[in-house]
């Protein structure tokens, strides 16, 4: 699942190549992914240029003219420009530019979202109403707060995006190494100094992965196929029996909450 690093990658590989484009016709091969009225969608999101494209979290937000379209690109969402090429099996919507390109939405899991709406108006609008404050914005007594609150695992804390937003699996194992705290601990256990440390570690790992263009693994690139680096850089993330980068022991993988853990038993202890 592309996460933060990964989205913002997107973001200004899109900008780039689109910006100023304008938006003379909408295709749709599989309109589940549209969560408006797709006619509608269609029929408001003609003529509008797309002025500049913004991040929030693990969303992309296309600033339009009058509207502003919202996207979600889930586990296996991606962006591709074309002209005349044929129409790839999962390439499900096509947005078509007055100069010819088109832009064209891939997700072979179907499970992406885009969403239209007022542009004056979508910042107090679901979903990005609910979002929680990514690791440089959020302040360190509140997020103290709500982990005090928590008895539950710290990782699954951190992947929860009404807390903090932007971290996946792949960040939330790297973070917590580089803090120091296993990811079973309970989050009510940790102290301020500790909380302090993962939201610094958190903002670390996610500068050093956005400058590389995020982490390439299994099926992820940015829009114009460029390929991440960060994968190079991962301390324990799919690292399972090979020595950790501090201490030698071997890292290991275990399940918390469902999602696959990559720890190091001595670090993290």
């Amino acid at each position: 699942m592309p996460e933060l690093p990964e989205v913002e990658t997107v973001r200004r590989t899109l900008e780039l190549a689109i910006q100023n484009e304008e938006i003379i016709e909408v295709k749709d091969y599989y309109s589940k992914i549209i969560t408006n009225d797709v006619s509608e969608f269609k029929k408001q999101i003609l003529n509008q240029k797309i002025n500049r494209i913004d991040r929030m979290g693990k969303y992309l937000i296309f600033i339009l003219d009058q509207d502003v379209m919202i996207i979600h690109l889930r586990m296996e969402g991606k962006f591709f420009i074309k002209t005349s090429e044929p129409l790839l099996k999962h390439e499900h919507i096509v947005f078509k530019f007055k100069s010819g390109r088109e832009l064209r939405y891939h997700d072979v899991r179907k499970f992406g979202t885009i969403t239209l709406l007022p542009k004056d108006t979508y910042l107090e609008t679901y979903p990005l109403n609910q979002l929680a404050p990514e690791p440089k914005d959020i302040g360190l007594n509140k997020f103290y707060e709500t982990l005090q609150k928590k008895r539950i695992e710290i990782k699954a804390v951190l992947l929860d995006q009404h807390i903090i937003s932007g971290l996946g699996n792949i960040y939330v194992d790297e973070t917590l190494f580089l803090a120091r705290i296993h990811p079973t601990r309970l989050a009510n256990t940790i102290s301020l100094d500790e909380a302090k440390k993962i939201i610094e570690s958190a903002i670390q790992v996610l500068d050093k992965a956005t400058k590389l263009g995020g982490t390439t693994i299994r099926s992820y690139t940015s829009s114009l196929g460029v390929h991440g680096r960060f994968q190079n850089e991962l301390n324990v993330h799919m690292r399972k029996d090979l020595p950790c980068p501090i201490c030698q022991t071997k890292i290991i993988k275990m399940k918390v909450k469902g999602r696959g853990t990559y720890v190091c038993p001595s670090c993290q202890d």
